[in-house]
């Protein structure tokens, strides 16, 4: 069985459309809470704050550890970006995924003695495989555009 000369050149250009079609680019983005606000965090002051004016700037925490009579809280918020290059029969992507975090630690009283912190959601890139995302230049850039992390 042959196919005729119009039958023959349609099977060819839907093949090569559907080709053309197979290999892209493919982009995400995840976030988990909003990002968390350094100058917030600065208000709070060890031996001063207590757990209510904690939450109160901070909000709900995410998690709340009982450390014997002392406790502490953990606030966290994550961002993921993915960049990605499919290909017929190689595909690659990288995946690039920051947090903020910062815990309180409470006296017996409910008082703040210590507060521990990162900001890094907004050091979040989209990039390929090969790509350095982690340069400190790049980091110091992304740093001078988020509010609130300037002292």
């Amino acid at each position: 069985m042959t196919l005729s000369q119009p039958t023959r050149r349609l099977a060819l250009t839907v093949a090569a459309v559907a080709l053309a079609l197979l290999p892209g680019c493919a982009i995400a983005r995840m976030s988990v809470n909003d990002p968390l606000d350094a100058a917030a965090v600065r208000q709070l002051q060890p031996g001063v704050s207590t757990a209510a004016d904690v939450v109160q700037v901070l909000g709900a925490p995410t998690d709340v550890v009982a450390l014997g009579r002392r406790s502490a809280y953990r606030y966290d918020a994550e961002k993921t970006k993915i960049a990605g290059l499919v290909l017929i029969l190689f595909n690659m992507a990288h995946r690039d995924t920051r947090s903020d975090r910062v815990w309180v630690f409470f006296d017996e009283e409910l008082r703040l003695t210590h507060i521990a912190s990162t900001f890094a959601t907004h050091r979040t890139r989209y990039a390929l495989p090969w790509s350095d995302v982690h340069g400190e230049g790049d980091a110091a850039k992304a740093d001078a555009k988020r509010k609130g992390m300037q002292p």
